[in-house]
This record gives structure tokens, C-alpha cells and sequence, in this order.
């Protein structure tokens, strides 16, 4: 799914002197040499794969934030959920199954239609999700949470395809705090049972918001594929998945993090 770019190597035949890099390569697409052999970088072919993605991602998008919007406003669909629990295990099994399905099997995922028929799936099954969560929230917090997510992540992006700074290289931080989320996930688990700690959630619902902020901007640099590391254009799918996860779990965090409970 990532490749570290490699600049290939060049060797002397019959003690003759071989063309220059530039030379060799005049007129050609560039290419780098990754764990999986050769790879084409043709420029055109980034542009289409990002174009193809964001498309999608916004698609994506559009439907969460309207089945968000209906379990919002809509008290009649409030109270079918809160009478039928089951919806939303259903919802989780279907988006782990889903998950699962799509990050592990790489043939599956890059193979038309299955690809984009188990992405329509899961992104549903996100989708209302999150509006079962957000149903137990006051509108008013749910969209000032949606607003800062789109903000945040307007910023993110701008700011990963302008910076210099190589975001793909910092895997050992993101992974340090995913183990910071982790301990503190299981001290809220013991904590939780003796009673309700806002500053402890507020903590962690922080944490979580700087960690997939991050994380964004981590996997747009592997969409852009001019850092040390990119994700092959085959993978937009996988793409797509990375940067609507890390979207969702932002606003998540953030409707933890500023959400009222709905009265």
C-alpha cells in the first residue's frame, strides 16, 4: 500500500561510461523502485488517482452528514432507534466485517464492482453509526462540531500539500500516541464503572482529536506521493477508506470533546 522511493542504482557494462540519469530518461514518465518491483510516478496518473479519491471521499461525506442530519432533527427516527438498539449492532458488524474485508484483501479491494459495493456498505453502515451517536446530542453542538471538522480539515489538507515538512516520516510518533490513546482507553475502562470522570474524557477526547488530526495529514501526504513514502495509485479505495476514517474519528473526538447532551 506504501512505498519507500528508492533512486535506482547504475552500473558500468564493458567498462563503457552509461547515460546520465536526466538522459536516460528524457521524455519518460519518473518511476522509483518499491517493495513490489518496479512502479510508474507518471504526474498524470497522480492527478487522476487524487481527483478519483476526494471525489469519492466527498460522496462519502455527503452521506454521512445527511443520515447524520436525519437522526438529528428527526425525533421520529430518534425514537426508532432508541426503541430498537439492535440497528446499531447490526451497523458495527456490518462496518467491522466491512473493514476487515476491505484492509486485509488487497485483490478484493482494487477488483470493480466488489470494491465500491463493499465501500457503499461500510460507508452506510459509518454513516449510521454516527448518527445514532449524534442523536444523543443537541443540534446546535452537533453542527458546531461538524463545522470545526471541515475547517480543520480544509486546514490539513492545504497545509499537507504546501508544506516541505515529509509527514510520512513521523510513523514512530503517530504510533507512540496510539499507545498513549490506548493506556488511557484502558485506565477510562477501569475508571468508568466507579463513576463518570469529565476532565479524564475531556483528556482523552483531545488526545484523540490531535492523533487522527495528524493522521490526516499523514495520509494526504501518501495520497500526494512526493514524500519518502506514497500509496501506490492502484489503492484508491484503500485511500479513500484511510482519509473518511480519520475525517469521522475526528468529529467523533470533537463531539466528545464540545458536545451538549440533548435535553
Amino acid at each position: 500500500m506504501t512505498q519507500k522511493k528508492v533512486a535506482p542504482s547504475v552500473s558500468t557494462v564493458d567498462g563503457n561510461t552509461p547515460p546520465s540519469y536526466d538522459e536516460a530518461t528524457a521524455g519518460c514518465p519518473s518511476y522509483y523502485y518499491g517493495e513490489g518491483g518496479f512502479c510508474w510516478d507518471d504526474k498524470n496518473i497522480r492527478r487522476v488517482f487524487i481527483r478519483k479519491v476526494y471525489a469519492i471521499l466527498m460522496m462519502q461525506l455527503l452521506v454521512t452528514v445527511a443520515i447524520v442530519a436525519v437522526f438529528t432533527y428527526s425525533d421520529a427516527v430518534r425514537f426508532y432507534l432508541y426503541t430498537h438498539p439492535a440497528l446499531y449492532s447490526t451497523s458495527y458488524l456490518l462496518f467491522f466485517i466491512t473493514y476487515i474485508t476491505l484492509a486485509c484483501c488487497g485483490d478484493l479491494r482494487r477488483q470493480f464492482p466488489w470494491n465500491l459495493i463493499l465501500l457503499t456498505i461500510f460507508t452506510l453502515s459509518m454513516a449510521c453509526m454516527m448518527g445514532f451517536v449524534s442523536s444523543f446530542y443537541n443540534t446546535k453542538s452537533v453542527l458546531l462540531c461538524i463545522g470545526i471538522t471541515a475547517i480543520v480539515c480544509l486546514c490539513v489538507t492545504i497545509f499537507s500539500f504546501q508544506t516541505k515538512v515529509d509527514i510520512t516520516s513521523f510513523q514512530g510518533l503517530l504510533f507512540i500516541l496510539c499507545m498513549v490513546m490506548l493506556f488511557c482507553g484502558l485506565v477510562m475502562g477501569f475508571v468508568v464503572p466507579f463513576g463518570y470522570v469529565p476532565w479524564l474524557h475531556a483528556i482523552y477526547a483531545t488526545i484523540g482529536a490531535i492523533v487522527f488530526t495528524m493522521f490526516l495529514a499523514f495520509d494526504t501526504q501518501l495520497l500526494m506521493g512526493n514524500k519518502d513514502y506514497a500509496m501506490s495509485p492502484e489503492e484508491y479505495i484503500f485511500a479513500t477508506l484511510s482519509l473518511y476514517l480519520d475525517i469521522i474519528y475526528l468529529f467523533s473526538f470533537l463531539l466528545q470533546l464540545f458536545g451538549g447532551g440533548r435535553e
